[in-house]
């Protein structure tokens, strides 16, 4: 029987951060892999994903290394930190997102995507800070909303799913899911691939088998590492958002503000040839897990 050949590709939240195993991250994409493929079937899934990476980072890294092992399903998580730099630009955001789904759709492997939480609402950021945050989230959210449907992809909409809202599907740096969020997600990605017949296993066990951090280890984390996102993110991201929180108090713009990102947003869509509500392809991928040989292509072996 054929390997199902599943790629990821991301940030740290694919990569696996807040479900650590022995030696490293297991997270989402690796318990939904083992789920994929039918009874007796084989995976080979890789984990492209690197900590900090941005769209920019997936399409000239982790593109080229996924499109070579020409896989029947392609994962991409990616936006938060477009959002968490000074730099961020949503037209060059939707740019890179529409040619990396565009180039993993081409090779005929089946797209998965997922609209995000607010890392600033997640963090309980103040107010003056979350907004502007928030705004540039959502943005990104559209665009890929507006991508998967353009790309016919499997899409969650994780920004607003009920667990979210849960302290103890999150680690201890309220950025990256713990092992249950980590299940959690898997389980909503297999929930779809289901529904289009091409997760033929058995979903992943929504109870964790891992430990979850005690106070003396978040304390731990919070002194070393999350001490070092702190230093980093004040020195990049945080005089821009204390630029933009003073812009938005002093002239009271919040209202025109929220009009002006939609506005570029529709406007990043438009220059793809995209809208903001793109008819989804009809094609149907119904049976796309029946392979026949390990030369197949991605779309020959999930016509």
């Amino acid at each position: 029987m054929t390997q199902l050949r599943i790629s990821a590709l991301g940030d740290s939240l694919t990569e696996g951060l807040g479900d650590p195993v022995d030696g490293g991250w297991r997270g989402w994409a690796a318990l939904l892999a083992g789920g994929c493929a039918a009874e007796g079937g084989a995976v080979a899934f890789a984990n492209h994903a690197s900590s900090g990476a941005r769209t920019a980072d997936v399409l000239l890294r982790q593109l080229p290394q996924a499109r070579a092992r020409r896989p029947h399903l392609a994962a991409v998580l990616v936006g938060v930190n477009d959002t968490l730099r000074a730099s961020y630009d949503i037209h060059a955001v939707a740019r890179h997102l529409d040619t990396t789904f565009g180039s993993l759709t081409e090779d005929g492997s089946v797209l998965l995507t997922a609209c995000l939480p607010d890392p600033g609402r997640m963090l309980g950021l103040p107010e003056a800070l979350a907004r502007p945050l928030g705004r540039r989230m959502t943005s990104v959210n559209t665009v890929v909303h507006a991508l998967s449907e353009r790309y016919d992809a499997v899409h969650v909409h994780a920004a607003t799913d009920g667990w979210v809202h849960d302290p103890a599907m999150w680690s201890v740096d309220r950025l990256h899911p713990s092992e249950r969020g980590h299940r959690a997600l898997a389980r909503a990605f297999h929930r779809e691939l289901a529904q289009r017949g091409v997760a033929m296993g058995p979903a992943p066990d929504a109870r964790p088998d891992g430990v979850a951090p005690g106070r003396a280890a978040q304390v731990l984390w919070m002194a070393t590492k999350g001490t070092r996102w702190v230093f980093d993110r004040c020195t990049d991201l945080l005089p821009d958002l204390l630029r933009l929180a003073a812009a938005e108090r002093r002239e009271n713009r919040s209202g025109q503000l929220d009009h002006e990102a939609a506005e570029q947003t529709a406007a990043a869509l438009r220059a793809l040839g995209a809208q903001l509500n793109v008819t989804a392809r009809t094609q149907s991928t119904a049976g796309r897990c029946s392979l026949s040989s390990d030369q197949d292509s991605p779309s020959s072996a999930l016509p």
